[in-house]
């Protein structure tokens, strides 16, 4: 993973703002920033984020000017919040689908200590859970599905409370009043999670057929298509558009299937199966839901603890998947992801 300076994501936050930038012309905006910079220390410092990969150089000499990379965009941090604030129409981020995004993006975006800190809880948690009595790591595993299917749901807009969602799971009973496609939706996403549990090898590696199949029981009793979609679709509160095109939506699905088998930690294999999947909305609907199952499957496929997101806020999820989908930032996604591990070890390891 690039380090990337303060000077740097200043830098980095023009260029996330503007397609492309000369180096007079990044001199003369950090200077309206109150930024007392020469010209001569701006150009050492693109050229500096040139050879680290944040940033690209497009034509020669005087005419040379330069762009945003992959890594640079992926690794920018953003404040999700903030971003989210201001009106769709009024974002500077990509209205589009940015084609080179999984074709250019980084294998390694943990951080040696960030990637040492989930492998160390993810030994202590295997050694606090593997002499469990089978009663209890059956109790265990309940109450994660229900956790799961729960906030899963939830922040598809789903209104089964906690308790709602444990009497339909566990008592078969349905709460009065809901439509009974969100009874649907929860017991599907039981249903897709013990067939990832208990068939964690399929998922070794990722595949078009175990996606499709996962989306499928996602899906379930809800009147929605199999298969990549034929149709395009919109994302409220986005400025964002993804593809629309059948044949580019299987392209990009394809491109990030290779990506993700590729990769060698789980854990950013799980992150960028769950943003990625997010990102292209392969499917009529239910990408999200299938990102987060896909992610779950990919990480007990590799010996990890899957995910509830259970202490996740609804507002914080869509604000870093909208950050994703504009800017191509997954820095407040990744916050996020490593702090659901963080809580679950705790909260299994009783600590």
């Amino acid at each position: 993973m690039i380090n990337i300076s303060q000077k740097e994501q200043m830098m980095l936050d023009l260029f996330l703002r503007n397609s492309q930038l000369s180096s007079s012309e990044v001199h003369q905006k950090l200077l309206d920033l109150g930024e007392e910079m020469s010209l001569v220390t701006v150009k050492r410092d693109l050229s500096s984020m040139v050879d680290s990969g944040l940033l690209t150089p497009l034509g020669h000499g005087r005419s040379r000017a330069y762009s945003i990379s992959i890594p640079g965009r992926v690794f920018s941090e953003v404040n999700a919040n903030e971003y989210s604030e201001v009106e769709p129409d009024d974002r500077y981020g990509l209205s589009g689908f940015n084609f080179d995004l999984f074709r250019s993006f980084p294998s390694d975006i943990f951080t040696t200590e960030e990637l040492l800190n989930l492998e160390n809880a993810t030994r202590k948690y295997h050694d606090r859970t593997a002499n469990l009595p089978p009663a209890i790591q059956k109790k265990e595993l309940e109450r994660f599905i229900i956790e799961l299917s729960w906030k899963s749901s939830k922040i598809e807009g789903n209104t089964y409370t906690l308790l709602d969602t444990e009497k339909l799971i566990l008592e078969h009973k349905e709460a009065p009043g809901h439509d009974k496609k969100e009874a649907a939706m929860i017991l599907n996403h039981k249903e897709a999670f013990n067939f990832a549990h208990d068939n964690r090898n399929e998922f070794k590696k990722v595949s078009l057929a175990n996606l499709e199949y996962l989306h499928s029981v996602i899906v379930k009793d809800l009147n929605i298509g199999l298969g990549f979609r034929q149709k395009p679709v919109g994302i409220t509160g986005s400025k964002y558009r993804p593809l629309d095109n059948s044949h580019q939506i299987k392209e990009a699905v394809e491109t990030l299937v290779t990506l993700i088998n590729k990769i060698d930690s789980p854990f950013a294999k799980a992150l960028v199966a769950l943003i990625g999947m997010s990102y292209i909305q392969p499917f009529e609907d239910g990408n999200k839901r299938t990102a987060r199952m896909l992610a779950n499957a990919l990480l007990m496929a590799h010996n990890s603890a899957p995910l509830s997101y259970r202490s996740v806020e609804e507002t914080d999820y869509r604000e870093a998947t909208l950050v994703f989908y504009e800017l191509n930032s997954i820095t407040p996604f990744k916050k996020i992801f490593i702090e659901q591990l963080r809580v679950l070890f705790l909260l299994k390891m009783g600590d």
